[in-house]
């Protein structure tokens, strides 16, 4: 993505920031999130911590949609006909990246939108949000920054008084932001939202809720844990299931190891049935297997749709002019049930002797590689950092010598210097400044000896 440099409007000192003036979703499948979240033509000033947008000509275009929206900032105070120079070569360039075949008339009447705020919420309307649930969690959040700025010993007033507003939408953005936090490592701000989070869960109604769900769902996770230390068998798994007091545990339990729920579990539960000692404890197994086996089926034919699902998406792509071309367009159908069901079709392949499928298997297998490269090394680099001990650290670099790639280092340069300009974090720092000595090290060895 293309940098520039400008000057801060606040300090004036000179910021790189990425740009971009074409959103288009035809090319690029995140540009619709890249334009939501302000990850581009964003200024934030390490300087004096001014932050804003960059007052930009826009361009956004989603043919699935039939969608052309452009915004000229008003602040720029261009006349019009200087607007439509600008505008046009943008439009111009979607255009000319469409087939011929694709080119339909709402290219020729692009919607121009007033505000930047007006764009983003045609965007989002043409996705069924309104404007009206866009109020109400702008409300949510404001009611939200209102309890952060109050004294702590004040906040249960607010919160009983507007009870109705603290509802699985209002928890559910309380949980983004938080986790966004805990991302960045804001300590400070991390125990102010952990301290409020506590507040909120005491004093409403769906705070508690969720709080009881959150408490139920713990319980069973470490009663796992605690069976499966020595490994977990069929009974030792039918025991914890016998000990889940709640549905929230006995559904988190088939959740994590409905694949061990097989005909051997039931028959060891029949036989727990046939040797109840009294009716009231044998209605109550019966009652458990009833619930089990209805958990377990809900949970296949969702497993059975997915992958029906991930079968017709691997079957468009094969069917594509351009498969890495189709891939990047649709990055998100990629995920566990697609890659299954990618390999079983490679053996398949492979025993009829299909070459022809074979080949395109095999290319689409190669795409994926490719573009899974950066997730992995990111995982690679996450798991150092989690080491704490140094010679466990030496013997992970060695372990994976082979992927630590230019590019891999490059990855380490990039997050180093990133962390050096937020200086939010001075241990992480100093961590991922000795990984980086130690891969460099470790490359070099490799070179040398080829």
């Amino acid at each position: 993505m293309p940098k520039t440099q400008v000057n801060c409007p606040s300090c004036r000192q000179p910021v790189v920031v990425e740009v971009q003036q074409v959103f288009d979703v035809a090319e690029d499948s995140l540009a619709k999130q890249k334009l939501l979240s302000n990850s581009v033509n964003f200024l934030h000033c390490p300087f004096c911590g001014y932050q804003g947008m960059l007052a930009l000509p826009i361009v956004y275009h989603d043919p699935n949609k039939e969608l052309l929206l452009t915004f000229f900032p008003p602040d720029l105070k261009t006349p019009i006909n200087e607007q439509e120079k600008q505008i046009g070569p943008l439009i111009n360039r979607i255009i000319d990246r469409m087939p011929q075949e694709k080119r339909k008339a709402y290219l020729l009447q692009p919607q121009n939108m007033l505000t930047y705020q007006t764009l983003v919420e045609k965007v989002l309307e043409a996705d069924g949000i309104t404007k009206e649930m866009i109020e109400e969690q702008q409300k949510k959040v404001r009611l939200l920054e209102r309890l952060l700025t109050t004294p702590k010993e004040d906040r249960v007033a607010i919160i009983k008084q507007e009870e109705d507003q603290f509802d699985l939408g209002f928890f559910s953005i309380f949980s983004s932001i938080l986790q966004s936090v805990l991302d960045q490592g804001d300590e400070a701000s991390k125990n102010e939202l952990v301290e409020l989070q506590q507040q909120l869960y005491e004093n409403t109604k769906v705070g508690k809720e969720l709080k009881q769900l959150s408490r139920e769902t713990e319980n069973a996770l470490k009663s796992l844990q605690e069976a499966g230390k020595e490994g977990l068998t069929r009974e030792k798994l039918l025991e914890v299931i016998l000990n889940a007091k709640t549905d929230t545990e006995i559904s988190t339990i088939v959740g994590l190891t409905h694949s061990g729920m097989d005909y051997i579990f039931f028959q060891l539960l029949s036989e727990k049935i046939e040797a109840a000692s009294n009716d009231e404890e044998k209605h109550k197994l019966l009652d458990l297997r009833e619930k089990l086996l209805k958990q377990i089926e809900e949970i296949n034919n969702q497993i059975k749709t997915e992958m029906n699902k991930s079968k017709d998406n691997l079957e468009k792509i094969l069917q594509a002019e351009n498969i890495e071309e189709e891939v990047t367009k649709n990055p998100e159908v990629i995920n566990d049930f697609f890659i299954q069901n990618l390999q079983n079709e490679i053996a398949y392949a492979r025993q009829k002797g299909d070459s022809e499928r074979l080949n395109k298997l095999d290319q689409l297998m190669g795409v994926i590689e490719k573009y899974s490269a950066p997730l992995r090394q990111i995982k690679l680099l996450e798991t150092m950092l989690e080491i704490e001990d140094e010679t466990a650290l030496d013997k992970l670099i060695e372990d994976h010598q082979d992927e630590l790639t230019d590019d891999f280092i490059s990855l380490l340069n990039n997050v180093i210097a990133e962390y050096e300009k937020s200086a939010k974090d001075v241990n992480l720092l100093n961590k991922l400044k000795l990984i980086y000595k130690k891969v460099l090290r470790m490359s070099m060895r490799a070179k040398i000896k080829e």
